[in-house]
């Protein structure tokens, strides 16, 4: 019996980051090296741009290659595991799913598998904030932020400070008292650390027919802050959870293929100069390409995990071995409260087994097959796409490594539409908080497969980065910065063409 499995029947009998040597440089790579003269030939055919829109593209439908899903289309599309994964690694892929579904609660708790949770946390279990695996969205009307937070970070404030981003040792600095992230929940006996409150102004937008769109602009602040004020430098970024699906398929492009998009300096004159992300390894600290989260602030889906554990719900695993979660110095009675480490299991609340399962599910949730990929509209709004400019940034496909560390992810040729770099999107969706080497004007290129059935399985047609766009018109119009030319490019079109993209979009 594996570790996992023997964790699993504890868990099931019971309920139903550390100091590492930090890599001085990266040398990025220039080339594939998993392809021989033969596959480069066969996969540079295959991943050029398409310039006939008459019909799909061979294999258009499966966006996720061998590993997409032809489920029903239902709410439940986004849960559904890679096609292609063996028999045993279904097992494997319904452990995880236990674990990502399970309620954690606080400790000291007699279901001493599950406790831990906190003691200030956002949500007590991952299915909490990726609703049926898919996005997050803002508090509306009486429901509460559960699927949205507030990140917290200041800038570096001494030479040494900056030194240490610059060497890609931390991302940022959080705020003294509040920590990395706002939490609005936290266990009994404890308050919490206060509450997200959002102002929305509308603000005209009129295309280029006359047609006035109104979109709305957020305002972020806190209020009922329990433990004193808040940093004078600390700024807040909204951020929803992300959808879940082709997480392993992302994590198994090849490098070279991401940093041939990229283009710092814009040297081409094209208006984009997408960057990457440049983030250490969690465990390792070891130099690597960042291609997770709203800002590409993560190398792994372990690491993206291991992040939600700690800073959602507030639980320690190996990677982030902190039993209180994001509680800093300075909230004593935090500190003070019990955490749920079972030396019989592990040595933190979420020990090698529970990080493994869940990492296993995160990378093997599915994306599902495109739907109308022959509909005329279709066909059309994919080419006004194109000639709009937005593949410059959703590069529509790759064909994964051959050397991808799960056999179900190798030499796939699928469809994310994401060139996983960091981008200037305009002051409109700043932010102005430094991630790394993101600054608070950049954010990743989001990967639009699965936005289609956003309505179906999320429940809501909420967009960017904190769910300010109602619907998909609206994301298009807070496109700036680099993206402005694509977004006027849209905003011009005729109704017909503007319409077809739409269309074309909700087949992804």
């Amino acid at each position: 019996m594996t570790a996992a499995k023997r964790y699993l029947l504890v868990v099931l009998a019971t309920a139903l980051c550390p100091v590492v040597a930090f890599a001085d440089d990266w040398t990025p790579p220039a080339e594939r090296t998993d392809l021989t003269p033969k596959d480069m030939k066969r996969v540079e055919s295959v991943t050029r741009p398409t310039t006939d829109f008459s019909k799909p593209e061979r294999f258009e439908t499966m966006q996720g290659g061998a590993a997409t899903t032809k489920a029903t289309v239902n709410r439940d599309v986004f849960s559904q595991s890679s096609e292609n994964i063996t028999f045993a690694e279904e097992e494997t892929f319904k452990l995880g799913n236990a674990l990502f579904r399970k309620f954690w609660v606080s400790s000291p708790s007699s279901t001493q598998a599950s406790d831990g949770l906190g003691p200030l946390f956002n949500a007590r279990s991952c299915q909490s904030c990726h609703l049926k695996d898919g996005r997050g969205h803002p508090p509306e009307g009486d429901s509460d932020a559960t699927s949205m937070f507030l990140r917290l970070a200041r800038p570096a404030r001494t030479p040494e400070e900056q030194a240490r981003i610059d060497s890609y040792e931390t991302i940022n600095f959080p705020d003294a008292v509040y920590g990395g992230q706002f939490q609005d929940f936290a266990v009994p006996g404890l308050a919490a650390e206060g509450h997200m409150k959002i102002d929305y102004t509308e603000k005209p937008f009129t295309l280029g027919d006359g047609t006035v769109v109104s979109l709305r602009e957020p305002t972020y602040s806190v209020t009922d802050l329990a433990y004193g004020p808040m940093g004078e430098d600390t700024t807040l970024s909204p951020r929803i959870a992300n959808q879940m699906i082709g997480m392993g398929l992302i994590q198994a492009i090849h490098p070279a293929d991401i940093l041939a998009k990229a283009d710092p300096d814009d040297a081409d004159g094209d208006g984009i100069s997408g960057r990457p992300a440049i983030v250490s390894d969690h465990r390792t600290g070891d130099v690597k390409l960042g291609r997770f989260g709203w800002k590409a602030q993560n190398a792994s889906v372990r690491d993206q995990s291991s992040g939600a554990f700690s800073g959602d719900i507030g639980i320690s695993s190996p990677d982030a071995p902190n039993h209180w979660g994001d509680c800093s110095e300075t909230e004593a009675d935090c500190l003070a409260m019990p955490h749920g480490a079972q030396p019989r299991l592990g040595e933190t609340e979420a020990p090698d087994p529970v990080m493994e399962l869940v990492t296993f599910y995160s990378e093997n949730l599915a994306v599902p097959a495109r739907r109308d990929v022959d509909d005329p509209e279709v066909l059309r709004g994919k080419q006004v796409f194109y000639e709009a400019g937005c593949t410059s940034c959703h590069t529509p496909k790759y064909v994964t490594s051959r050397d991808a560390e799960n056999a179900a992810h190798r030499f796939q040729l699928i469809w994310p539409y994401s060139d996983f770099l960091l981008h200037d999107m305009g002051e409109g969706l700043a932010d102005h908080q430094q991630v790394g080497v993101a600054d608070g004007y950049e954010w990743r290129t989001a990967p639009l497969w699965g936005t289609g059935l956003t309505e179906v399985v999320s429940g809501h047609s909420f967009f960017l980065h904190d769910g300010r766009a109602r619907n998909r018109t609206e994301a298009i119009l807070w496109h700036g910065g680099e993206a402005e030319d694509a977004r006027d490019n849209f905003a011009n079109a005729s109704k017909e063409d503007r319409d077809a993209l739409i269309k074309f979009l909700e087949s992804l």
